[in-house]
Parts: structure tokens; sequence; C-alpha cells
């Protein structure tokens, strides 16, 4: 079955509700159009505006309502420079790597990251926290930049696993090297506000590789992240 999106493109699907917990990917890379980069942010924002106007209107809301009036630029300008600025390559953090001189060679982890993404089969809210790992070969990275590359694949529609992936490899070519670790723990808000309304499940995906699959070192590893910091 074929329908036209909003864009004139044709799309193949079929029921959604059969599809929701498949968590289907073809690839690593997020699913993009050819023409994905063609408008600029404030283009992105001006047609959102407009589409977003007409779901509400559908829905029957008066938007010449002093409450509704401003609300499909808010969420234009909300999808296009906050939650899915991800999507654009040009948001991509520059994750500064120094020279290992001090030869640490042990696990450098940072933990109870923040993650804040959304489920892309229903956009809605998906809150955790992502834990990193890795192991210095000749490079180093800035703390930060490691919190900055999480933020940054989460910001576009996700599903967890992809994401979980899209983490880890991003730091194996930053890094140069294959010992990396991600764990990520979320909430999804398409099973706790929708569906089986379930409000205390959450998602646990994970992603280790070089040194990691060997089991002595993933157990330091979830020692680590799952270790009290001292009173």
């Amino acid at each position: 079955m074929a329908d036209l999106l909003l864009t004139g493109h044709p799309v193949a699907y079929q029921d959604a509700d059969d599809l929701d917990d498949l968590h289907l990917s073809s690839a690593v890379d997020t699913p993009m159009h050819p023409a994905a980069f063609d408008l600029s942010d404030a283009e992105k924002v001006a047609q959102i505006t407009d589409h977003f106007a007409q779901i509400m209107h559908i829905l029957g809301l008066d938007l010449s309502d002093d409450s509704l009036r401003g609300t499909p630029q808010r969420v234009a300008k909300m999808y296009v420079q906050e939650i899915f600025r991800g999507l654009n390559p040009g948001n991509k953090p520059v994750a500064t790597t120094f020279e290992n001189k001090y030869q640490y060679r042990r696990l450098v982890v940072e933990r109870n990251i923040p993650l804040q993404s959304t489920c892309e089969h229903h956009f809605q809210p998906i809150f955790g926290v992502a834990h990193v790992a890795y192991i210095p070969n000749g490079k180093v990275i800035g703390l930060s930049k490691l919190n900055r590359i999480v933020d940054y694949y989460a910001r576009r529609p996700q599903v967890q696993e992809r994401l979980t992936i899209q983490i880890a490899e991003d730091l194996k070519r930053t890094l140069h090297t294959d010992d990396v670790a991600i764990y990520i723990d979320a909430k999804h808000m398409c099973v706790q506000a929708r569906g089986v309304e379930h409000h205390g499940a959450s998602t646990i995906t994970a992603e280790y590789s070089g040194k990691f699959l060997n089991e002595t070192t993933k157990r330091e590893f979830l020692l680590a992240i799952n270790s009290r910091m001292p009173e």
C-alpha cells in the first residue's frame, strides 16, 4: 500500500501497529532521504510550522486562540533546533583528542551521562543514562566530548539499539581503537504513556568490542558503572 508524505513523495507502509516493536533497521546510519540537507534550518522551521498547523487544525484545535497561536512555530523550532538537532551533520561535536603521553592503559569510564532521545516509531521521548568506556591506545579524549557524542546521536529519531551502535562506532573512529564499551539504560514513553502503559519498564542495550569482549574486562566495566560513590 502506498500513501503520500506532506512533501509529495510516495511512501510504502504496512500497518504500523504490526511493526511497532520490531526495532528493525537496515543500516547503522539513521535513515535519511537524498534531499535531507537541501533546506536550511530556517526553511525547515517554516515548512514544519505550516504542516504542524494543519495537524492541529485537523485535530479540531482553534489556532486563533492566544494559547495555541504560536504552537506550530514553537514545535517547529523545537524539532529543528533542539530535539532533532543531531540530524544536522553541522552540529556534530568536534572530538578533541590528545596524545596519551602518560601511557595510561586501563579503563576510562564516563558513567551516568544524561540521555534524551525520541522514539522514531511514535515520536515519543526516551529518557535514560549512557555509560561509555574505552581503553586508550595512542589517544585520549576530553571527557566532556564523550557526553557531547552521546547527545549528538541521541538528538534524532532513534531506536535504542541503533543509538548504542552509532555511539560505539563514532568512538572507535575517533580514538583509533576497537576497545570501546557502551551501555544504555532508558525509559521509553511509547511504552509508558501509550500501548501497554507499563511505567516501570526500562530498556538496556550494550555494545562491546575489542578488549571488552574479554569477560574480565567486561566485568570490570560493569562493576565500575554500578559502583556507588563514597558518601
